[in-house]
């Protein structure tokens, strides 16, 4: 990006409209169409980005880095695989995928990871987040800063998915029940959100393209998910 001033007005500017769009959003406003209207601001955003002079390489989209992409991408699998399942094997850990958000069939859970985890969650944050917003905190504050300021933002946008869907979680139930266990799991929440916001955005930097941060955080929900319905429907549950 040119202008570190240019770069400022538009991390801001794309702050201020997710705050607006996260509020509508979780109001319920859109109803079954959530995830549509999601993915449609994130292709406004980033269309008004390049409109504002940020490049591709500035978004993570430049063709030249799909292979770095990938590479990085494949190496996060990996890791979030080991992880969640040794998490799924541990009696300690295993209730938190215990979720009911996984009871479901087969064709659904297919379903939920394609249409909602793929396209309705990973493509439009990547995008907005790893894409736009870091670009942009980068050519204001530099690599440091801008990735602390755009994962920051990150966990700040799971405030409402958290209050949302805490309590179909086992783990979480008891404390979805009172407003200071609620205030605790959205703390929570932001805080690990911007600590993946932060590993993804590492994964952008190193390899240069959207593409790595992409397969880490469609492997974090994914997977788990996957995982989770797994332990949904074990024999004996």
């Amino acid at each position: 990006m040119r202008s570190p001033a240019l770069a400022a007005r538009t991390f801001w500017a794309t702050v201020a409209v997710l705050a607006v769009f996260n509020v509508v959003r979780g109001l319920g406003i859109f109803g079954g169409l959530a995830d549509l209207a999601t993915v449609l601001v994130s292709f406004a955003i980033v269309a008004v980005a390049l409109w504002r002079e940020m490049t591709r390489a500035d978004l993570g989209l430049a063709r030249a880095d799909v292979r770095a992409g990938v590479r990085w991408g494949a190496g996060a699998f990996a890791l979030v695989f080991v992880v969640v399942i040794a998490a799924a094997v541990v009696p300690a850990t295993a209730g938190f995928l215990d979720d009911a958000r996984a009871d479901v069939s087969a064709g659904a859970l297919v379903v939920e990871v394609v249409v909602g985890i793929a396209i309705g969650t990973v493509l439009p944050e990547e995008l907005v987040f790893r894409g736009v917003l870091l670009g942009a905190a980068m050519g204001r504050w530099g690599e440091r800063w801008g990735l602390v300021a755009a994962s920051l933002v990150f966990g700040l946008w799971h405030v409402f998915p958290t209050l949302s869907t805490a309590g179909g979680n086992e783990m979480f139930a008891a404390a979805d029940s009172s407003t200071i266990g609620r205030l605790g799991l959205v703390v929570g929440a932001v805080l690990t959100t911007s600590v993946a916001g932060a590993v993804f955005g590492w994964l952008r930097i190193r390899s240069r393209s959207l593409v790595a941060p992409m397969i880490a955080h469609l492997s974090t929900n994914g997977v788990a998910l996957v995982v989770a319905w797994f332990v949904v429907h074990r024999p004996g549950r």
